[in-house]
């Protein structure tokens, strides 16, 4: 078997039916994804502010909650692992997998693959919540940004959450090659196992209330050095043509609201899947509003997702899941 061409093993890609539902252009629940944030304490669930009705849960109770969004037409979500404790964290981020297999996204896969295995289990693949200067890679002596370093560990942490559980790796970084390095590892290890990259990942002002719940803020500075420049939309393109020859599965655009022209140009350049994420500022924006009596929630946020549709969306990462799931129902 030829590992040098990843981009040549097309079965990941739908080897299951949630993701075999997101090559079909009909609305469905199957083409909606939820994230979801798990901490490292068993039976946690805080509410946040600046996101109402979006929790933080511990790893023991998450299967409670997502029991019922699973019987009304849940099929897939997002995972993302969040340390509160400021001492557990290190500069290389170890308990985002590796060595180590007990951090809590580690913990919760297999929580909930036990409970509900017919739930299609994504994980994000990042250091920023792990690491003690809260940026997305590691560093190196001088205080560079090293970005062979950081696309080791990310492998190491991919191949963890494999071994735990995960149904597909999505590497939310931005590190050059990490796609490679990742499908690479897993075809050496003989696993067909797709890979989502946060291709169009732009340096927003869009992501405060999700830093805020994953309490993963840089120390210092900000990420502008590795996630794209808002204004440009060759360098959105030249990152999504990369990921796909290094082998990537399905491509994403985050945010969303505001780059639905990124989605349009990769429909028309590419022949592959696009999910998009509506991130934390878009959701709380319209609550907001909503709860301000400025808008009609339900009729803005069917507007939202219809609009990603049309731009060519395949697959939509939404706060709203667990209402549109109501929603997609009502005649």
């Amino acid at each position: 078997m030829d590992f040098s061409k990843p981009s040549h093993f097309l079965h990941p890609s739908y080897n299951s039916p949630v993701t075999r539902s997101w090559f079909s252009k009909k609305p469905a629940a199957s083409s909606l994804i939820y994230p979801i944030f798990v901490s490292e304490f068993p039976e946690e669930e805080t509410s946040f502010e600046k996101m109402p009705g979006i929790f933080r849960f511990g790893y023991k109770n998450i299967v409670s909650y997502l029991k019922p969004l699973v019987a009304k037409g849940l099929t897939s979500i997002l995972i993302f692992g969040i340390i509160t404790d400021e001492s557990k964290k290190d500069p290389s981020g170890t308990l985002a997998g590796g060595l180590k297999k007990d951090g809590p996204v580690h913990l919760a896969l297999k929580e909930i693959k036990a409970a509900l295995p017919e739930l299609y289990l994504i994980c994000d693949v990042c250091l920023c919540e792990y690491t003690s200067h809260g940026h997305c890679g590691v560093f190196d002596e001088e205080g560079r940004l090293n970005n062979a370093g950081s696309v080791q560990r990310l492998v190491e942490a991919g191949m963890s959450y494999i071994d735990a559980g995960a149904d597909m790796l999505a590497p939310s970084d931005m590190m050059d090659g990490r796609i490679g390095a990742l499908k690479a590892a897993l075809l050496k290890r003989g696993l067909e196992i797709p890979v989502m990259a946060y291709s169009a990942k732009f340096c927003s002002g869009f992501y405060g209330p999700f830093r805020d719940i994953c309490n993963s803020a840089p120390q210092k500075g900000d990420r502008r050095g590795y996630q794209l420049p808002c204004d440009s939309k060759e360098l959105a393109l030249r990152a999504v043509a990369r990921d796909l020859e290094e082998g990537a599965d399905f491509i994403m655009v985050k945010p969303i609201s505001a780059y639905l022209d990124i989605v349009s140009e990769i429909k028309r350049k590419f022949d592959c899947i696009v999910s998009c994420y509506q991130v934390s500022g878009e959701y709380s924006m319209i609550y907001f509003a909503a709860k301000a009596g400025a808008i009609d929630k339900k009729r803005v946020v069917l507007e939202y997702v219809t609009s990603f549709r049309r731009a060519g969306v395949d697959a939509i990462i939404t706060y709203f899941v667990p209402e549109l799931l109501e929603w997609l129902q009502e005649k």
